[in-house]
């Protein structure tokens, strides 16, 4: 199963806000197993593509120099079921970056209509305090996994 759960970014204003989307495919694993019959994409799926999109967001904000850990989810709110064929356009807007992290507040929307929202903390953490072996950064997953998505959204340029 992949971890993204982004397809790309669509507009990217640095330390303000991001909008980013996510095609919901019936060819997706986890589809298949929550409410057979009746295919949903989970909250909590929704809500990690959420914190992804605020995630780099603050990331960027300072050049990646700290590794970004979602902290706390004071709110979030769910208000119609995301199904195969929907498009998530998730709107990130950053409402506080400090050193030792930050807070985002996202909605999400399907065309014009609320699907959901949250308020989502992060927390800067040192690599030892994560547990990252040696040689395992955020820096990594950034620049390569994410490198593909960033450079197809122009954010890279």
């Amino acid at each position: 199963m992949r971890w993204f759960w982004i397809d790309k970014f669509i507009e990217f204003e640095s330390g303000k806000q991001a909008r980013s989307i996510k095609n919901v495919s019936l060819s997706e694993e986890h589809l298949h197993d929550h409410y057979p019959g009746f295919p949903v994409m989970p909250c909590s799926l929704i809500m990690e593509g959420m914190a992804q999109t605020g995630g780099i967001l603050l990331g960027e904000s300072h050049k990646f120099k700290y590794l970004v850990f979602l902290a706390k989810v004071p709110k979030f709110k769910s208000h119609r079921p995301v199904r195969p064929g929907d498009q998530l356009i998730y709107t990130a807007t950053l409402t506080d970056a400090r050193e030792e992290g930050g807070m985002t507040s996202v909605v999400a929307h399907c065309g014009d209509e609320l699907v959901a929202e949250a308020e989502i903390v992060f927390a800067h953490v040192t690599e030892e305090d994560a547990g990252i072996p040696k040689g395992v950064n955020q820096k990594n997953v950034v620049e390569v996994g994410l490198a593909g998505v960033l450079a197809e959204s122009g954010i890279n340029d």
